[in-house]
């Protein structure tokens, strides 16, 4: 049986006034969220994916409570969460948010005083804010820029800032929209070592990500969004070597996945193999069993 920390039961939400226009539902409008259930494991890696539209981030800020529902419930340990101002300061703890662009989230003057908000908010003793403002810091690798202003900082800066604000508040899942967009490929590679460290402590992790390569290598499980609605959730290496159903939800199939199905047909590489993750793991399957490390790829 699955330990949820979070699960989602019938979920939806129309923005105010009218939604947008669905073309692919014939012109009708529809709901941004419409009906979709959800389960996240406690400590698990989950991807999220779908094409623009799909409902990615209105989904994100339902479930830790940035938006209100108008239908379905979000339990958190089993419980479902309310709207009050006590049940919203306790969903919020235990569930953070972290959006695309972190001008979203930064507003203080400094570093510190941003990353140190949240925790003075729960009214936390002057020792204990301290303590986790620097936890923060150090975690996310920018002890060095405690003082600095935050708009002098690069855009990788302000996205670490922006984590680390939430960070310092502790919670039990971390939730992430695009947490790639805008780095570049080192930027990458450190941001996911950061997230390995966060899975480590034990921390839940969710990615909302277009990246069918990252969801391949990285999560221990996909979830697919398909007009408001989760239509496949699954280990990466099964829901994402499905070309059809993946035609369907207009993603693209991740290259180690391509290389697989090449050799399936080309060297007669026993298709009932498990898939491959990696590069690596791929190189390893072929004929003579060559090692290649994941670096040289």
């Amino acid at each position: 049986m699955v330990d949820a920390v979070v699960d989602v039961k019938d979920l939806r939400y129309s923005y105010s006034g009218a939604s947008a226009l669905c073309q692919r539902c014939g012109g009708h409008r529809a709901a941004a969220i419409d009906g979709l259930s959800l389960t996240i494991a406690r400590g698990q890696r989950l991807a999220i994916l779908g094409a623009n539209g799909a409902g990615k981030s209105t989904l994100l800020q339902l479930l830790n409570g940035t938006l209100h529902s108008t239908g379905g419930t979000v339990f958190l340990d089993g419980l479902p969460t309310d709207y009050t101002q006590n049940g919203l300061l306790q969903w919020r703890q235990k569930v953070g948010l972290v959006f695309q662009n972190p001008d979203d989230q930064l507003f203080a003057a400094t570093v510190y005083q941003d990353i140190s908000y949240g925790p003075l908010n729960l009214g936390l003793s002057e020792t204990e804010v301290r303590s986790r403002t620097d936890e923060a810091l150090s975690l996310l690798g920018i002890a060095n820029l405690a003082d600095s202003p935050v708009h002098m900082l690069s855009g990788g800066q302000r996205k670490r800032a922006a984590i680390a604000g939430i960070m310092a508040m502790r919670p039990e899942v971390l939730i992430l929209d695009e947490p790639t967009a805008g780095l570049d490929a080192s930027g990458s590679i450190q941001f996911l070592a950061f997230l390995d460290q966060l899975s480590a402590r034990g921390t839940t992790v969710v990615l909302a990500v277009h990246d069918t390569d990252l969801a391949l290598t990285w999560a221990d499980e996909v979830a697919v969004l398909m007009h408001g609605r989760v239509v496949r959730q699954g280990a990466p290496q099964e829901v994402l070597f499905d070309q059809e159903f993946l035609t369907m939800a207009h993603l693209r199939m991740p290259l180690v996945l391509e290389g697989w199905r090449l050799a399936t047909r080309l060297f007669g590489v026993a298709s009932s193999a498990r898939p491959p993750r990696t590069m690596e793991q791929l190189f390893r399957l072929l004929p003579g069993g060559l090692s290649v490390s994941s670096e040289a790829v």
